[in-house]
């Protein structure tokens, strides 16, 4: 059947702070639902919430399946090794012997750690860190996997081998929420979107459908200068803009509209809430 991720109405307060203001998410079986939301936005605390580590105060949420999670800060043993570790949380996922052992070499090899396995923890390189943790997440193969910034400060070769590591877990059925602020990962995992703001989901779609109403830019460079224009109709207004033009024209430039554009414009918050 495949994992599965059901939030409705979430709030979770601390003291003054609302974390969680009516949050509401759901992603299906083999979605990739990319989260995005400024600092504060209330992603963490789901992410707390969704695996079990922390209790809302109202609403509810439901997780088909079991949960791989990779929090955002490292969450590693610095003084025992990679196969150490694995071995710990596999153990903690129910595997044990030649299924655990297996496991192990899989999710290395997936994840380039075949050659750190029995290095400490502490000695591994940032990115090697990066891998670990994820792999403590992918080891079970869950039907769920919560993935909290889990290519903060990579380096280029975590960064394709985890997100590959993270399609093929989609590809196989599982529900994976992968909150980042590096929006091209979303581009390139085909996720669907959750921008979050003030503990809520405001927005909630495929990339292509949010950015549908969304402006772009003409821009065309002359000899004196350029004329840049916000459109929606990129395709019209350069028309329109090379029909009136009557000096030489160099260069046409048409950027259409991206997930920084959405992310930018639906995350701020509005001037009166300051």
């Amino acid at each position: 059947m495949g994992g599965l991720v059901e939030a409705a109405g979430l709030v979770k307060r601390y003291g003054d702070v609302a974390a969680l203001d009516g949050f509401d998410l759901r992603v299906e079986p083999g979605e990739i639902a990319g989260l995005v939301g400024h600092n504060g936005a209330g992603k963490t605390t789901f992410f707390e919430i969704a695996a079990g580590l922390t209790r809302p105060d109202a609403g509810r949420v439901a997780v088909r399946g079991e949960v791989g999670m990779a929090p955002q800060r490292l969450a590693l043993y610095p003084g025992v090794t990679v196969r150490e570790t694995l071995r710990l949380f596999g153990g903690l996922a129910g595997l044990r012997r030649r299924a655990l052992a297996g496991a192990i070499d899989a999710v290395a090899e997936e994840l380039a750690l075949t050659g750190v396995l029995d290095r400490r923890v502490s000695v591994l390189s940032g990115g090697q860190q990066r891998r670990a943790q994820a792999a403590t997440a992918l080891l079970p193969d869950p039907d769920v996997l919560l993935l909290d910034e889990p290519t903060a400060g990579a380096d280029p070769e975590t960064r394709t081998a985890l997100l590959a590591a993270v399609r093929r877990r989609a590809d196989g059925g599982a529900a994976v929420v992968y909150c980042t602020h590096y929006l091209p990962e979303l581009t390139e995992l085909a996720a669907t979107i959750a921008v979050a703001r003030s503990g809520r989901v405001i927005a909630r779609g495929a990339g292509a459908e949010l950015l549908r109403d969304l402006p772009g830019e003409v821009r065309v460079t002359l000899d004196d200068g350029e004329i840049a224009v916000a459109t929606t109709d990129p395709t019209a207004t350069l028309a329109a803009l090379l029909r009136d033009l009557d000096r030489p024209v160099r260069g046409i430039d048409i950027r259409r509209p991206s997930l920084d554009d959405l992310y930018k414009g639906l995350s701020e918050e509005p001037a009166d809430a300051a």
